[in-house]
């Protein structure tokens, strides 16, 4: 006799996992990862300057400036000397004739101070273009008396200018200055780190011998 079959069907398996016991569950419900905290914090790369070598970058910046400038007023004063010697020894007159003047503005930008002017003369065949020393308004197509050397006919200057000028020492002046403050600026430099070698000499802690031993070199 064949049993009857039963009408009640099995329930098939569940593949959905009881959160209860799945431990991916576990892993997304954790406190940790509700926090309202950053996952990661971002910091800023930390900047340490060491004063004390950027205080003598500085101040070996500072020395070299004063010294490039005295050197420049220096060549100045003694090129300024040599072309007032060289006009009055070895100066020749010449035509210069006026191209074109512009007019200078003065402090307040409101009244011409003056004008520059360019002028052409001839030396040895050659013709030059230069400024015309002064102030004063030339008509342009006018001649004006110049003086110019032979030997350096780009130099021009003027009958008085040349008449009036004096080699001066005055022009070595300020560069003698700034050489004497540089001189004092390097010698105080110089002692402030003698003195500080000298401390950083003397905080060293030397080592303590115990009386009575005589030194490391004592039996």
């Amino acid at each position: 006799m064949i049993a009857p079959e039963s009408n009640r069907r099995t329930a098939p398996a569940s593949t959905i996992a009881d959160p209860a016991t799945d431990p991916a569950t576990d892993l997304a419900t954790d406190p940790a990862d509700q926090s309202d905290e950053p996952v990661t914090t971002l910091r800023g790369a930390r900047v340490e300057v060491d004063v004390g070598r950027a205080a003598r970058v500085v101040s070996g910046v500072c020395l070299a400036a004063i010294a490039v400038t005295a050197v420049i007023l220096l060549i100045a004063g003694i090129q300024k000397n040599q072309q007032i010697t060289s006009l009055q020894r070895h100066g020749v007159p010449v035509r210069v004739t006026v191209s074109n003047c512009i007019g200078l503005m003065g402090g307040s930008g409101t009244n011409v101070a003056g004008y520059a002017c360019t002028g052409t003369y001839t030396v040895n065949g050659h013709d030059y273009k230069q400024a015309i020393p002064g102030t004063a308004l030339h008509q342009p197509g006018s001649t004006v008396q110049g003086v110019t050397v032979p030997g350096d006919p780009g130099l021009l200057s003027t009958p008085g200018q040349v008449a009036g000028d004096r080699a001066s020492w005055r022009v070595f002046i300020a560069p003698a200055v700034l050489l004497v403050g540089l001189v004092v600026l390097v010698g105080i430099v110089i002692r402030r780190r003698s003195h500080r070698a000298e401390v950083e000499a003397t905080s060293v802690p030397q080592p303590h011998v115990p009386a009575g031993t005589g030194g490391p070199g004592a039996r």
